[in-house]
């Protein structure tokens, strides 16, 4: 996916000239205004020739002929940063992966003790309970064994189904919680890839317009927003760097813990602490489902952040009102969906 969202931006960013024509029209016709007012004021004396802010103009105007120089030298600091921060996440990331392993052997070594743990019981429970009652302590050992050897697989077979719906509710829970991540994630770098690739299309009129003295902030302006959208994806990878982190230490806590209950390697269970745990209803401490949350949460910082460090307008107002259409759409359908139920 996050392939397939870099091939999408450098695919949009390859139409930047849809609107240079237009934008050197214009660019001509704010020159032609800009030195008539120039040439009316030193024409009646309030200003005097300056040849700098006559030069101006011209240098805006090679900026939108070679339009997709310039931003590719503009977006060239912040594409450090995302491959920097990128490197740090991949790195930490595999780390992650390794303990998302042994986690989830040693929760399946939890559920399989779990499994023989009933079976054994309720075993000792027919035993005592059933068949011959009383006679039952004359019965030889052998006999007994045999016994046993009959029903336990087939309580086994029993248990293993009320773990595996434990197992199956925690895996389930884990996976909504690494899919509102995921999606987090996805959000993010395609409001990136949107509002970066109107910034370039669209940034030739900014330049444009800035030509008029009344108009003269509004390339300083794009820059800024451009360098801050950009700044997104470094931003994210940041997070998600961090979030690693956590993620790291949280595995790292219930591994520990998985570890008390079974052993170091799954083959030494503990049945007081096992059974305290399995009244849990689900085989999952929750700290590795809350640091995924956590981080999903995090991923809808970044416009704000990005913000901080260069200072802009307009980005986060435009991120609040997409959120804001975006909820209402999902009430929309929701009320609709209700109104087919």
């Amino acid at each position: 996916m996050m392939t397939f969202l870099g091939g999408l931006k450098q695919s949009i960013w390859s139409h930047f000239s849809l609107f240079i024509t237009d934008a050197q029209a214009l660019a001509a016709i704010f020159m032609i205004i800009f030195f008539a007012i120039k040439s009316y004021e030193m024409m009646v004396g309030d200003k005097k020739m300056e040849v700098m802010p006559l030069l101006r103009p011209f240098g805006l105007a090679m900026i939108i002929i070679w339009w997709g120089a310039f931003v590719k030298i503009v977006a060239y600091p912040t594409d450090l940063v995302e491959a920097q921060t990128y490197q740090m996440f991949e790195s930490e990331q595999q780390n992650v992966e390794g303990l998302r392993f042994q986690r989830a052997n040693l929760m399946l070594a939890v559920a399989n003790s779990l499994i023989t743990y009933q079976a054994q019981t309720e075993v000792a429970e027919k035993e005592s309970d059933t068949w011959y009652g009383q006679a039952w302590d004359s019965v030889t050992s052998t006999v007994k064994q045999g016994i046993s050897d009959v029903v336990s697989p087939l309580l086994e077979l029993k248990n293993r189904l009320k773990v595996g719906m434990q197992l199956l509710v925690t895996q389930l829970l884990e996976f909504l919680a690494i899919l509102i991540l995921r999606i987090a994630v996805y959000v993010l770098f395609m409001i990136q890839i949107i509002y970066s690739s109107i910034l370039v299309i669209l940034g030739p009129f900014s330049v444009a317009c800035s030509i008029l003295p009344s108009f003269r902030d509004s390339f300083s302006t794009w820059v800024a927003r451009f360098v801050s959208v950009n700044l997104y994806s470094g931003i994210g990878y940041l997070i998600m760097y961090l979030c690693a982190l956590m993620q790291e230490y949280g595995m790292q806590s219930e591994i520990s813990r998985y570890q008390v209950l079974v052993g170091q390697n799954g083959t030494n269970a503990n049945l007081e602490k096992l059974a305290w745990f399995a009244g849990n209803g689900i085989l999952s401490f929750g700290t590795v489902i809350i640091t995924f949350l956590i981080g999903a949460i995090c991923m809808f910082t970044v416009p704000s952040i990005s913000t901080w460090i260069i200072s802009t307008s307009g980005i986060t107002s435009a991120t609040s009102s997409a959120s804001r259409g975006a909820a209402t759409v999902f009430a929309v359908g929701r009320k609709i969906s209700g109104s087919f139920v």
